[in-house]
């Protein structure tokens, strides 16, 4: 044989074939929520809610990746990743992806949801469709709620087309005669109300068949819309919205107050660059090239719609139907034994490590644990990281109550949590005004981690308790995303936990830390450390296992590492709700690397590194994702696991999202998903429902 032939193919891990973009994967979370509404295992109310999700999600997407990728190409700063694709290759499919998957999201709304929702006597009447008494009534609403509002804006040189609020619902009117000047432009712009609801109950009394029924803003808008140019006829209105750079700026070398600056900055969000324009399919092609060259658009920015453009709004009507049997059943979360209302909570940390899984276990323990240190005479001071709270927070509640009974209260906020900066001002003021000491993280660096830690004077010395998550201190979050807390009053946790809150307090150089692994120092690095470690075991014929789950795999140096020990026989299972860059399956470089998916009723949210360490188990939660910004431009924390009866725990947990067949994804390795199924003679596991059933009870 040839020798040349003979010859191993020379595999380079860094090559871009092995590396997914990681917009693409981006898009394809959002593509697996879309599917969602198509599942019949969930109720339908929750399959409308996973539409709108998805509408949300491809907002953001655009006001925030989109705008990314077109600003590299307007200040000619390209940068390709790992996967070797340019912005400019990335927009094009992104364009061709976001095209197909929209329409796809209409079909399935008009197609699937709306009639099944008919079915169960929930409707969306059309104009065509109103009684004369409910056309009376909206006639009623538009007159006294909408026409009032509204101020139409006819174009012409003294009126220029209007710079429009980002997202926001408007409508492009073809006009035909002379207004009371004389004027005939032929083009208005209708700008509907931001304060009124996009989606309008009818009266049950207007309704013979009962049931619930809605009408659209835009539907009374497109009515009426004659009665807003008098003597004038209207000869089209096209509803139509524009998607802008929501992204905040901060130049923070020339900022010397953040909170003013993001004050400053939080404005300009509403009018930033344009990014997308949505128009109804029935706009004429003329009145579309126009919106798309009054906003510097392309063709490819523009999304044509068979419905409303602004679909995420019709979340709004599943808080107005009371149909509990077209919803999840209620459940309570549940609680360890050990912890009770009988006795402190401090004494129940002081027992024993307490580790939750929410939100099948309960949030209480540790808005709890707040309540009673702010109460506690005992408690000289409180230290916690803020990110997404909340407006109406009992952690924020309880925080106030200890600063102003004149404990310590130190709180460090991120200001930059985007799209809760307005939110994390406010709690900032209000915090300050309690007599709390705030400061807001490092300059350049988000603090991200979730750590509190309270000091007690217990006898002659002081006792530090502390929680550490993988999710934000909110309690509405908590009953809907998973993430692990921990309650501990472990003494070199303790401690961690304080040196690092003297780093973002204060100043200095990085002070040594014994358990906890901290970025952004020493967490990718002993991220490495611990995978190379299993690659070694492998090598030495051991048996070697790594299981981590997380909401987001691009950090190129993890990726590699992975592919080394895959290449060397570690068996790597990864659970990557969203973003996953690795290829698995890949021949010669992923072959025993498998990445699964979950997407279910609740929002996998929590962050577990598993090691099997030749038997000597290692496992850790963290507030971090496998990800650059976390692990090398954010202030993250993860912490170990050391009692065995919570390790054996996880990894029981884990063994549960590895074997689930029915809300699992496998990612292939051309980048696309694949559903899992379950065969014919295997039963079915759905993880979250296992989970609930084993931590939590259904109440009816």
């Amino acid at each position: 044989m040839n020798d040349v032939v003979a010859q191993e193919k020379v595999i380079d891990i860094n090559s871009s074939e092995y590396y997914i973009n990681r917009e693409l994967s981006h898009l394809q979370f959002n593509i697996r929520v879309l599917e969602q509404a198509l599942d019949e295992n969930h109720p339908l109310l929750d399959r409308l809610f996973f539409l709108c999700i998805f509408s949300k999600n491809l907002d953001e997407f655009y006001e925030v990746r989109v705008a990314n990728l077109t600003r590299q190409l307007a200040y000619a700063r390209e940068q390709a990743g790992a996967d070797g694709m340019h912005p400019q290759q990335v927009l094009s499919a992104i364009h061709s992806l976001c095209s197909a998957t929209v329409e796809r999201q209409y079909t399935i709304l008009n197609d699937t949801i709306l009639p099944a929702l008919a079915k169960e006597n929930i409707n969306f009447l059309r104009r065509a469709d109103w009684t004369e008494d409910q056309r009376a009534w909206v006639r009623a609403y538009f007159e006294d709620s909408i026409q009032p509002l509204v101020s139409p804006i006819g174009l012409d040189p003294s009126h220029p087309f209007p710079r429009l609020v980002n997202k926001s619902l408007n409508f492009i009117v073809a006009l035909e005669g002379k207004d009371a000047f004389g004027r005939e432009t032929g083009l208005a712009i209708i700008p509907a109300p931001r304060s009124l609801p996009r989606i309008i109950r009818f009266p049950d009394e207007l309704c013979k068949k009962g049931g619930d029924n809605f009408v659209f803003l835009s539907s009374m808008i497109h009515e009426f819309a004659d009665d807003l140019f008098p003597g004038m006829t209207v000869k089209g209105c096209y509803q139509f919205r524009v998607t802008r750079n929501a992204d905040l700026e901060i130049d923070h070398e020339d900022t010397a107050d953040l909170a003013s600056a993001l004050e400053d900055e939080l404005h300009s969000r509403n009018f930033g660059e344009e990014m997308r324009l949505e128009v109804a399919d029935n706009c004429p092609e003329e009145l579309a090239q126009f919106l798309l060259k009054k906003f510097g658009l392309q063709n490819n920015d523009l999304y044509k719609v068979n419905g409303p453009v602004n679909l995420g709004r019709m979340m709004e009507v599943v808080g107005q139907i009371n149909r509990p049997d077209l919803q999840y059943t209620p459940f309570t979360p549940g609680l360890p034994k050990h912890i009770n209302f009988k006795k402190s909570i401090f004494e129940s940390i002081r027992d024993k490590d307490t580790l939750l899984l929410h939100p099948f276990e309960s949030f209480t323990p540790v808005v709890d644990l707040l309540r009673e240190a702010a109460k506690d005479p005992n408690v000289r001071a409180i230290k916690q990281t803020l990110y997404r709270t909340g407006a109406k927070s009992e952690i924020v509640n309880a925080l106030v109550d200890a600063a102003r009974s004149g404990k310590e209260v130190t709180v460090v906020i991120e200001l930059r949590a985007r799209f809760d900066e307005e939110e994390n001002l406010y709690l900032a003021n209000r915090l300050q005004e309690a007599g709390a000491v705030v400061v807001y993280g490092v300059v350049g660096y988000k603090t991200h981690s979730k750590m509190m830690l309270i000091v007690r004077k217990e006898g002659d010395k002081y006792k530090r308790y502390v929680h550490l998550g993988t999710g934000n201190y909110h309690a509405g979050n908590a009953r809907v995303y998973t993430d692990y807390s921990f309650l501990t009053s472990d003494d070199s946790i303790g401690e961690d936990v304080h040196k690092v809150f003297q780093q973002l307090t204060g100043m200095g150089e990085a002070l040594r830390i014994k358990k906890i692994f901290h970025a952004p120092f020493t967490l990718h690095k002993k991220l490495i450390e611990l995978i190379d470690r299993e690659r070694m075991n492998a090598e030495a014929g051991k048996e070697a296992l790594i299981r981590l789950k997380t909401n987001g795999l691009t950090e190129p140096k993890v990726i590699r590492a992975l592919y080394k020990a895959s290449q060397a026989g570690v068996k790597v299972d990864l659970i990557v709700r969203g973003m996953c860059c690795l290829r698995p399956g890949m021949p010669g470089v992923s072959d025993n690397i498998r990445v699964r998916s979950i997407i279910g009723r609740f929002l996998e949210h929590s962050r577990v590194f598993y090691f099997y360490n030749t038997g000597k188990d290692e496992i850790y939660a963290a507030s971090a994702d496998l990800m650059e910004r976390n692990l090398l431009n954010r202030v993250e924390t993860a912490f170990p696991i050391e009692n065995s009866k919570l390790k054996e725990r996880m990894k029981s947990e884990l063994e549960v999202y590895m074997l689930d067949n029915c809300q699992a994804w496998d990612l292939q390795p051309d980048g696309t998903y694949v559903r899992a199924t379950p065969a014919d003679d295997e039963p079915t596991v759905k993880a979250q429902s296992i989970l609930l059933e084993s931590l939590a009870a259904s109440v009816s």
